[in-house]
């Protein structure tokens, strides 16, 4: 029994001390590889932001990159009247505040770049507190993602959500 339960400890151990080597390594990937956090984008064209976002509203996810700390995230992403939104949840919750490290950044440092389809687009990120455009956009992203529809604008108001919309430096 002994012996069984040394050799499951150290099973145990590899297997912490490569979870652990592969987050750390991943600091240094150009970009995240889906929900892994990544490093800063090393690859993408600079181009100009549209004025018009409707052609990411079929596109599930995104690439953004925060500055202060420079990592990057995979998000979803909600189009409402062509502007950008992205949202992050769990924000209330005690596995949320240990997870969602990002919305924390952005208000140090609201500047982002987007990379999408290999181009890279430098934006900012304003936060939306609620409102009818907050409901609006929580809307499109339950009907999106399958969360349902009709909350309003009540888990942005209540902290539980944090929305921001995608907008020029």
């Amino acid at each position: 029994m002994k012996k069984i339960l040394k050799w499951l400890g150290i099973g145990l151990a590899v297997v912490v001390v490569a979870v652990g080597v592969l987050l750390f390594s991943m600091r240094f990937h150009d970009g995240p590889l889906e929900i892994l956090t990544g490093g800063p984008f090393k690859t993408g064209a600079p181009a100009t932001a549209p004025v018009d976002w409707g052609f990411l509203a079929d596109r599930s996810t995104i690439e953004f990159q925060t500055m202060d700390p420079a990592r990057s995230r995979t998000v979803w992403v909600g189009v409402h009247e062509g502007r950008l939104f992205i949202v992050s949840g769990y924000m209330t919750t005690g596995y949320g505040r240990i997870w969602k490290q990002w919305p924390h950044y952005i208000e140090r440092n609201d500047e982002v770049l987007l990379r999408i389809d290999d181009r890279l687009y430098a934006q900012r990120l304003q936060r939306i507190n609620g409102g009818p455009i907050a409901a609006a956009v929580m809307d499109v992203f339950g009907q999106k993602y399958n969360l349902g529809s009709g909350a309003g604008d009540a888990p942005v108001t209540s902290g539980e959500v944090w929305m921001f919309e995608v907008v020029d430096r």
